[in-house]
């Protein structure tokens, strides 16, 4: 596959115990147009080998990223089902991924960067889902799979700096709490995660930390589980009580995530955080709908991707069916708000 895109990477070496808080791996993405600003696609709970639309779904990914001159993807995680990866040399990573993601428009040319720093041609930035703690989680992070794809990378907390916006990527299926206590039937691979309170305290210090080191002009945190959602899985309680609390308090603009397999935008009733869901990669259609406290935009159940783009002053966001159809789109000013 050719090289691709843009990214500076400062990558983590192998995963050991839970490390003291420190701070997150930074990525570092120059603005590739002339005006500054930034164009990503947002897809989650995707990877099943082109089924249940999947492959309609990466088709129109690349027509629109034709159309905006997308910069990078952003996956919200269970990248591979239905129990993640037994290993790097798991056929399903070019099975669901590779041999999917095959439009132009998703293969950028490498642009030149600072030649004092490491390089890498990325175009898709990865967190892990629930989905993909059940088989080997480490295998995803691993080198091995960039060489296989150079557009892959995937870690567990990460920060992209792309000048107009940060990226906060967060690993949000430690904080859920039934998958310790009440596994069931599967098995979660948490190397480099137990003991589960003291990953999670040092996450959200370093979270909050660099949120509060931050000088974009957006603020935009990515995570596999809702905040709030409408759909099957509903608010992640853990989330709301752990994670949302620094969020508001470091006046974030946009957490994206996916987990339930649908599109959604619910807007803050007492902030200005706009929670999106961008589950709906591949199989979808769970016809249930059950509101929160907070004030529904839209809810679609059924599969498609976002996309969204980032100047000094606006943000604007869109939500595409499996027909590339757009389903609902939406826009913030920074006058709006500050």
């Amino acid at each position: 596959m050719a090289p691709n895109t843009l990214l500076v990477v400062l990558l983590v070496g192998a995963v050991a115990a839970p490390r003291a808080a420190a701070e997150l791996p930074r990525l570092e993405h120059p603005p590739t147009k002339a005006d500054g600003s930034l164009t990503v696609l947002a897809v989650g709970d995707w990877g099943r080998r082109g089924q249940f639309n999947q492959s309609l779904v990466a088709e129109q990914m690349g027509k629109i990223g034709e159309k905006m001159d997308v910069d990078f993807v952003v996956s919200v995680g269970d990248n591979f089902y239905k129990n993640g990866l037994t290993g790097v040399d798991d056929k399903a990573f070019e099975e669901s991924f590779t041999n999917i993601y095959t439009s132009e428009s998703l293969q950028k040319p490498c642009q030149q960067i600072n030649p004092n720093v490491n390089k890498s041609d990325s175009l898709t930035l990865a967190v892990l889902g629930n989905h993909d703690y059940r088989g080997d989680a480490l295998a995803q992070l691993s080198p091995v799979l960039r060489k296989l794809d150079n557009r892959w990378i995937c870690m567990k907390s990460f920060v992209v700096n792309a000048e107009v916006a940060e990226f906060f990527f967060v690993d949000t299926t430690p904080f859920v709490l039934k998958y310790w206590n009440e596994p069931k039937d599967s098995t979660y691979d948490w190397r480099g995660v137990a003991p589960r309170e003291t990953y999670i305290a040092n996450l959200l210090k370093d979270l909050d930390a660099a949120l509060k080191r931050s000088k974009a002009t957006w603020k935009i945190v990515v995570g596999h589980h809702a905040i709030r959602s409408v759909s099957e899985h509903g608010d992640t309680q853990e989330l709301v009580q752990q994670l949302l609390p620094v969020l508001k308090a470091n006046r974030v603009d946009l957490y994206i995530n996916g987990h339930d397999h649908c599109l959604e935008h619910i807007s803050s009733r007492d902030s200005s955080l706009q929670y999106l869901t961008s589950g709906g990669g591949s199989k979808a259609w769970r016809g249930i709908f059950t509101p929160n406290t907070d004030r529904l935009e839209f809810f679609y159940d059924g599969q498609g991707f976002m996309s969204l783009q980032l100047t000094n002053t606006e943000a604007r966001l869109a939500f595409y069916d499996v027909a590339g159809t757009v389903l609902h789109s939406w826009g913030l000013t920074k006058g709006a708000y500050y």
